[in-house]
């Protein structure tokens, strides 16, 4: 089956935001075994839209379009889509219920444009959005199918995951099962990883192995493709033990969305402890990515943001003098802000975080120079280097590093 994505959006010709949506779609179609061949996109004009509906049909079984799905004047697809197809939009009653409610509940007005999220192709097939209120549709004209998503990443992420998946499961069964696997990496550049499973990555036929490279980690997916699920999984084991023999040091987590944070505050709910989180130049990101981590409440023993001398004196109550003589940006001071959480917070682990994001130097120290400090149960952690990228880059860097810190001497 060959898929195409046309994303629907002015916006996204102007640059104003990033199509995200193609990549989380193709991911998942690729999950499916369906092979997405073009991506489109096209801004919110009927004409142009129907010109591109003309192009994809000529070479494609599947065409999904993501966005315009809203109330808004200018969220043209239902209607576009439904003209191509010489079809009327009706109203799905479960989705206009859920609009209806939606408002009635907030103690809002609702206007009579928000009625259309509700509208779906005639003798086409609802598409429930779990997270917002555009109705999804799923339509097929002979051979073909045509699947409409909302553009907001968070509703089509949810929609994909809780409709879209498990029906294309059924109504586009393959032959062989086809499993993937996800394995996140810290502390290994992409083109180190490439190098090292060089033999792998020339030799690979069934399972496949996909790097991804990832702000300040690496991610590989591996696909196997057997009869069964069974069968998959012994092939994803038996490749997964290569693989892990040649890189299992720098190896943190499984799945497609893992993150950091999450598996740090996984083990300290199992061990029942907390964490403390002292910032310095990384301005409160590390507790902010923690927080967004469901019971992180519950680990939590506080934090705090010192980004300048003034802050570490006032906020931590280390001497000025003691600064001036370690310099601001040092190990010792690093030890010493971890030391004064230690005091303040009362955690089970207290994390001090020092980087240099740039563009300039500090003291002696060059833009990209990342210090750590951990005090944790069994004593003091710590950890030095130096990422030579943009301000963005080295600020992630000294997060991730802080939480892989964390996660190994958990």
């Amino acid at each position: 089956m060959k898929a195409e994505i046309i994303a629907v959006g002015t916006e996204i010709l102007l640059g104003q935001i990033v199509n995200t949506n193609a990549t989380t779609l193709s991911e998942e179609l690729a999950d499916l075994g369906i092979d997405v061949y073009y991506h489109t996109a096209v801004g919110d004009n009927h004409d142009r839209i129907i010109g591109s509906l003309e192009q994809a049909q000529k070479r494609s079984d599947l065409i999904i379009l993501c966005g315009g799905l809203g109330p808004t004047e200018d969220d043209l697809t239902k209607q576009t889509v439904a003209d191509f197809l010489g079809e009327q939009l009706i109203y799905d009653q479960k989705a206009l219920a859920k609009v209806e409610s939606f408002f009635e509940v907030s103690k809002r007005k609702m206007t009579e444009n928000n009625r259309q999220q509700a509208h779906i192709i005639e003798h086409g097939q609802p598409i429930y959005n779990p997270v917002g209120l555009a109705c999804g549709c799923l339509y097929q004209d002979g051979r073909q199918y045509y699947l409409l998503l909302p553009g907001p990443p968070t509703e089509l992420k949810g929609m994909l995951k809780e409709e879209v998946a498990p029906l294309f499961s059924k109504l586009f069964p393959q032959e062989h099962q086809l499993v993937s696997r996800y394995l996140h990496y810290i502390g290994i550049g992409e083109s180190k990883l490439d190098t090292v499973l060089a033999d792998i990555l020339h030799e690979q036929t069934n399972p496949t192995v996909a790097p991804y490279a990832k702000s300040n980690e690496v991610m590989l997916r591996l696909t196997a493709s057997g009869a069964s699920k069974n069968e998959c999984a012994l092939l994803l084991d038996e490749l997964e033990e290569k693989i892990q023999t040649l890189v299992g040091e720098y190896f943190y987590a499984y799945g497609k969305d893992a993150t950091l944070e999450e598996v740090v505050v996984q083990k300290l709910l199992a061990e029942r402890q907390t964490v403390a989180v002292i910032e310095g130049a990384s301005g409160g990101e590390c507790q902010r990515r923690l927080s967004r981590i469901p019971n992180f409440e519950a680990v939590s023993a506080g934090g705090m943001t010192v980004p300048n001398k003034l802050s570490k004196e006032c906020g931590l109550g280390l001497s000025s003098e003691q600064i001036q003589f370690d310099g601001e940006i040092s190990l010792e001071t690093t030890i010493k802000m971890a030391q004064a959480g230690q005091r303040l917070f009362g955690a089970d682990y207290t994390v001090a975080i020092t980087c240099v994001a740039g563009p300039e130097s500090i003291e002696t120290q060059v833009p990209g120079t990342i210090i750590l400090a951990l005090l944790t149960p069994n004593g003091l952690k710590t950890q030095e280097m130096i990422i030579s990228r943009d301000r963005t880059y080295i600020k992630d860097g000294a997060v991730k590093y802080a939480l892989e810190l964390l996660r190994v001497n958990i």
